[in-house]
């Protein structure tokens, strides 16, 4: 089925917020989902960034980090090996909107998401699926409710530079310590 996403163009100037691990030498590269696959994107479907609205949904995608592992997200310590990098990105970004009830209806997706109409999640098939319409129509990318907030409040965004574009830290990354807890780090 062909699908006509609906867009809408990012906020300019938005702070993003990209959770990664301490370890990563590069966490704003977007080829690692490209080779790893996520949820908008299959591996080798093109670059793509994972980055939350705001620091709530940030937190949120620590327990999905650890899934399949035996750490508890309440057992982790306030040295625990996650930072917060804010992020630019460049203006006048088109994405495809899988926010509001239209957005969704028009990529396939039920009104309902995250969750499936008669519960658990909606598959990441459906949203790669969705994705790669969002890729043939030229849109950047996919601004979505987050799959980490099982009610679909938080929001999310899987970008998808074009050729040369690139994000931008807008300040330092921040220690899980500072923001594991806070509304909103420094700087």
């Amino acid at each position: 089925m062909t699908r006509d996403p609906h867009s809408t163009s990012l906020p300019a100037d938005h702070t993003w917020w990209r959770v990664a691990d301490i370890a990563w030498d590069d966490p704003l590269d977007a080829s690692w989902a490209d080779r790893t696959g996520g949820r908008w994107n299959t591996p080798g479907d093109g670059p793509t960034l994972y980055l939350n609205a705001d620091l709530a949904t940030a937190r949120a995608q620590i327990p999905r980090m650890l899934e399949g592992t035996a750490v508890d997200p309440e057992d982790l310590r306030d040295d625990a090996p996650f930072v917060v990098v804010p992020v630019g990105l460049p203006s006048r970004q088109r994405v495809a909107d899988a926010t509001t009830d239209t957005g969704l209806v028009a990529l396939g997706l039920p009104r309902t998401y995250p969750r499936r109409p008669r519960g658990g999640e909606v598959p990441s098939s459906a949203c790669r699926a969705a994705a790669r319409s969002v890729r043939a129509a030229g849109l950047r990318g996919v601004s979505a409710r987050s799959a980490a907030t099982p009610d679909g409040s938080g929001r999310e965004l899987a970008w998808f530079p074009a050729s040369g574009a690139h994000a931008r830290a807008t300040g330092s990354r921040v220690e899980f310590a500072k923001w594991r807890h806070e509304a909103a780090p420094a700087g």
